[in-house]
C-alpha cells in the first residue's frame, strides 16, 4: 500500500514538472513569433515604406515676394495668396494596424539632406513617389513651403515635419516653388551648405500650357492661353512677367542658385526622359544621393491611358498604383503661330540652360 501510495505521488510530481515544461515553451514560442512579427513589419516599411498619392497639392499661381530680383524687359509679378494645402491620405502604419507599435516615432527626425525644389508641373511629384519607395529615403508627402511661406516658423517646426530616419536613411523633402523663389537659395545655404538639390525640367512651352491647364480646371472664367501670353498679339510681345511663362526661363532662376551652391550638388532631371525611360532616369537620382540602385524598371508600368508611368511592388500582382486625376489633364488646342512664338521666344533662354548646367535637353 506504501509502494502504491508514493508512486502517486511521484506520478503527480511529474505531471506538474511536465505541465510546467509545457507552459513554458508556449510563452517562448509566443514569444518569439512576437518578435518576429514586429521585425517583419519594420522590414516591410522601410523596404516599400513609399505610398502613391491620390492627388499633388497644387501650388495655383507661382508666388513671389515684393523682394524678387527683376530683369530688364520683365514687369514685377502680381502677387496672389497662396491656395491652403490639399489634406493628402496617410498611408503610414497606424493604431488601428496591431504592429504599429513597432514602428511609429522609430528613428530620429533630422533636417532635410536633400530637396526637390523644382519645377512646377515638370514632374516632381511622380519623381518623389518614385523615390519614395527607396529603402533609404524617407520623405514628406506634403509640400511645406518652408522656404518661401513659412520660414518664420523657424527650423525646429521644420524639422518636425519630417519623417523620422534611421541610421544610413536619407530625410527629403519637395516644393517645386522654391526654384523661382529669390530667397530661398539664401535660406537653404544657411541651414545646409552641403544639401543636394534636384530640379525636374521640361520642355518650357509644353510646361506653361499644362500649369494653364491646371489653372483653368479651378478657374474656368480665365482668359485664353493666347490672351495671357502676349502684351501686344499683333506685334507678338511675350508676356514674360505672366507666372506660366516666367517659370520656364530657367536659366534666369538657376543664375541666383549658382551664387550658393555648385553645380555638383544639383541634379537636373528631364522630365520627358522621366516620362519614357523612368529607371533610366532614377538611376542617374540614386547615383546623385549616393544611393544603391534598387528602383529600377521593374517598378514601372507604362499606363497608355494616363500617358506616363505607374508605379508597382515587383512581387505585387495587384494594379500599379497610378498618380491621381490631377495628373495627365488634356491640354487644350493652342494656336500653332502661338506655340511656334514661345518656342523662338524661349530658344536663347533655353540655350543659356544648357551652357550653363553642361547638358542638352533637346527642347528645340
Amino acid at each position: 500500500m506504501a509502494f502504491w501510495s508514493g508512486a502517486s505521488a511521484l506520478g503527480s510530481k511529474v505531471s506538474r514538472r511536465l505541465l510546467f515544461m509545457f507552459t513554458l515553451s508556449l510563452s517562448v514560442t509566443y514569444l518569439f513569433y512576437s518578435l518576429m512579427s514586429c521585425y517583419n513589419s519594420l522590414q516591410e516599411n522601410y523596404v516599400f515604406q513609399g505610398r502613391l498619392v491620390t492627388e499633388e497639392a497644387t501650388l495655383g499661381s507661382s508666388h513671389f515676394s515684393q523682394s524678387e530680383r527683376t530683369t530688364p524687359g520683365f514687369r514685377a509679378e502680381e502677387r496672389t495668396r497662396a491656395p491652403p494645402t490639399e489634406a493628402r491620405p496617410d498611408f503610414s502604419t497606424t493604431d488601428s494596424d496591431p504592429r504599429a507599435n513597432c514602428t511609429l516615432d522609430y528613428g530620429v527626425k533630422k533636417l532635410p539632406q536633400a530637396i526637390i525644389i523644382g519645377v512646377k508641373k515638370g514632374g516632381t511629384r511622380a519623381l518623389l513617389e518614385a523615390l519614395r519607395v527607396h529603402p533609404d529615403v524617407r520623405a514628406v508627402g506634403n509640400e511645406p513651403h518652408f522656404f518661401d511661406r513659412n520660414y518664420e516658423k523657424g527650423l525646429d517646426w521644420y524639422r518636425e515635419l519630417m519623417p523620422s530616419t534611421l541610421e544610413g536613411q536619407i530625410t527629403m523633402e519637395k516644393t517645386p516653388s522654391y526654384f523661382v523663389t529669390n530667397h530661398a537659395p539664401k535660406r537653404i545655404h544657411s541651414m545646409a551648405r552641403d544639401i543636394k538639390l534636384i530640379m525636374v525640367v521640361r520642355n518650357p512651352v509644353t510646361r506653361a500650357i499644362s500649369d494653364y491647364t491646371q489653372t483653368l480646371s479651378k478657374r474656368p472664367e480665365i482668359p485664353t492661353f493666347e490672351v495671357l501670353a502676349f502684351k501686344n498679339r499683333t506685334l507678338g510681345l511675350i508676356d514674360a512677367s505672366w507666372s506660366a511663362l516666367r517659370i520656364g526661363i530657367y536659366a534666369l532662376h538657376l543664375e541666383s542658385w549658382m551664387q550658393y551652391f555648385p553645380l555638383s550638388q544639383m541634379h537636373f532631371v528631364s522630365g520627358e526622359r522621366l516620362i519614357v525611360d523612368p529607371a533610366g532616369e532614377m538611376a542617374k537620382v540614386q547615383d546623385f544621393l549616393g544611393l544603391k540602385r534598387i528602383v529600377t524598371d521593374k517598378h514601372f508600368y507604362f499606363n497608355k491611358t494616363k500617358g506616363f508611368p505607374c508605379l508597382k511592388k515587383p512581387e505585387d500582382s495587384g494594379a500599379p498604383r497610378c498618380l491621381g486625376k490631377s495628373k495627365g489633364r488634356t491640354h487644350p488646342q493652342i494656336e500653332p503661330e502661338v506655340i511656334r512664338r514661345l518656342h523662338k521666344f524661349y530658344k536663347p533662354f533655353n540655350m543659356m540652360f544648357y551652357q550653363m548646367t553642361g547638358q542638352n535637353f533637346e527642347w528645340e
